[in-house]
C-alpha cells in the first residue's frame, strides 16, 4: 500500500505526511468506528481482539454461533458475551455498525456481503477475496450497487518494505521497467505451525477455502503483482500444484507455483505449505537493478554499477497506513481515499481471483490459460 499515494490523492502534499498521519489518528482517537466482527473461525480475528483498546474502534458486536469458541475468546481478551450473537440477524436487531470486519471461512464472504451491503454497511474480509470469480462477482455488484466499501486485508499490505518498493521501484524507476518478480510464500503447513481446530476444519477444505496452498498463499503474489503492475492483467497463467502431505492434506494441494507472463516480464509465485519456516519474501527484478523484500522490515537492493547490494532496516508505517483495521476506519470515515488497484481495492482483489481461478484450471489440465 503506497501511503505516499494515499496522502496525496487526499491533497496533502509529500512534505507533511508525518504530521497528515497523526492528524488521522487523532481524529480517530476521538471519534472511533463502530465495529462487529462476523465470525471467529479465522485466527487473524487476534489482530482485532488484540488491539481493539487502542482506541480507533470500538468492538460492538460479534456474530459467532460457536458459544464454546466465544467463549475462549472472552476469556482471553476480556470482552462480555453480552455482545456476542449467534447469527447476524440477532446481532442487527440489537445494534447497528457502521462496518464490519470479517472472520468466516472464505465460502461465506459472500453470505456476508448479500446480508450487509444492501443495509448500506461497509465490509472488510480477510484475503483472499472469495472461493472463486463467480462469488466474486456476485460481492462486487452488490458492493457497487449499494455504494459501500468492500476491502480485502492481506497481512503484507502494511510492509513497510513493500511501500519503499513502490517509492523506488516504480516511482522514481531505479531498477528499469520490470523484467521479473518472484514470490515465496507460506509456512510449514497449517498443522505443523498449530493453527486451532476451527481454523483447520476449513482452511483445508476445497470447498469451504477454494483449495489449499495455492488459494491460501498464492493470492499475495497476485495481489502485490496487480499492484505493481498498475491493474494491468497478465496474458497467461500457468501452475503447477502438489500434494506432497496427503496424509496430513489428503483434500487439497500443499504446493502450488504459479506463473504470470507480461509483454516483457514474468511473475513467479511460489505457495507453499513446505516452506521450512514461515517467509513472506518478495524479489523484484528491473533492467538494471533489483529490490529485495526479505519480510515486513528489512530488504536489500542492488542499482546499476553498484559493487554490492545495500542493507536496510524499514520501519513501521504510522497510523492508519499500519494495520487494516486503522485503515478500514479512516476509509469509512473518509479520512483517506482508496485508489483502483491499490492493494486493499476490489478492482484489484477482482484481479487476484481470476488469477487464482485461472491457476486452478491450469494445474488441473496441464494447460496455460489465456486471460
Amino acid at each position: 500500500m503506497n501511503r505516499r499515494s494515499f496522502i496525496q490523492k487526499a491533497g496533502i502534499t509529500t512534505a507533511s505526511v508525518a504530521v497528515a498521519g497523526s492528524a488521522i489518528s487523532q481524529n480517530l482517537q476521538t471519534n472511533p468506528l463502530n465495529v462487529a466482527i462476523i465470525g471467529l473461525v479465522h485466527t487473524h480475528v487476534h489482530g482485532i481482539l488484540g488491539r481493539a483498546k487502542t482506541g480507533d474502534l470500538k468492538i460492538v458486536a460479534i456474530v459467532e454461533p460457536n458459544k464454546g469458541l466465544a467463549e475462549k475468546y472472552a476469556k482471553q481478551y476480556g470482552f462480555n458475551m453480552d455482545i456476542v450473537f449467534g447469527t447476524m440477524e440477532e446481532m442487527m436487531s440489537k445494534t447497528r455498525p457502521e462496518a464490519v470486519s470479517t472472520f468466516t471461512t472464505t465460502y461465506d464472504h459472500l453470505k456476508v456481503v448479500e446480508f450487509f451491503a444492501p443495509k448500506g454497511i461497509h465490509i472488510m474480509v480477510e484475503k483472499p477475496l472469495a472461493v472463486n470469480m463467480t462469488h466474486a462477482r456476485k460481492m462486487m455488484d452488490l458492493a457497487q450497487k449499494h455504494n459501500i466499501q468492500l476491502l480485502t486485508n492481506y497481512e503484507t499490505t502494511w510492509y513497510g518494505t513493500h511501500q519503499r518498493a513502490w517509492q523506488e521501484i516504480i516511482e522514481q524507476k531505479k531498477a528499469g521497467d520490470l523484467r521479473k518478480i518472484v514470490f515465496h510464500t507460506g509456512h510449514q503447513g497449517p498443522l505443523e505451525i498449530g493453527c486451532n481446530v476451527e481454523f483447520l476444519e476449513w482452511l483445508t477444505d476445497p470447498i469451504l477455502n477454494g483449495g489449499g496452498a495455492l488459494t491460501d498463499f498464492g493470492c499475495y503474489g497476485a495481489n502485490l503483482t496487480i499492484w505493481l503492475m498498475k491493474g494491468q492483467k497478465p496474458l497467461s497463467v500457468s501452475c503447477i500444484t502438489q500434494q506432497i502431505k496427503p496424509e496430513i492434506y489428503p483434500k487439497v494441494e500443499d504446493e502450488a507455483t504459479i506463473l504470470l507472463t507480461y509483454p516483457k516480464a514474468q511473475v513467479i509465485i511460489q505457495a507453499s505449505w513446505n516452506w521450512p519456516f514461515s517467509r513472506k519474501n518478495t524479489e523484484i527484478y528491473g533492467q538494471h537493478g533489483y529490490l529485495i523484500c526479505e519480510d515486513r522490515n528489512n530488504l536489500n537492493y542492488r542499482w546499476k554499477d553498484a559493487k554490492q547490494p545495500v542493507e536496510e532496516s524499514i520501519p513501521e508505517n504510522k497510523a492508519p497506513f499500519n494495520d487494516p483495521f486503522s485503515f478500514l476506519t479512516a476509509v469509512v470515515r473518509k479520512e483517506i481515499t482508496l485508489k483502483p488497484f491499490d492493494l486493499s481495492s476490489l478492482e484489484n482483489n477482482m484481479i487476484v481471483m481470476e488469477i487464482l481461478d485461472s491457476a486452478r484450471e491450469s494445474a488441473k489440465t496441464g494447460a496455460t490459460v489465456r486471460l
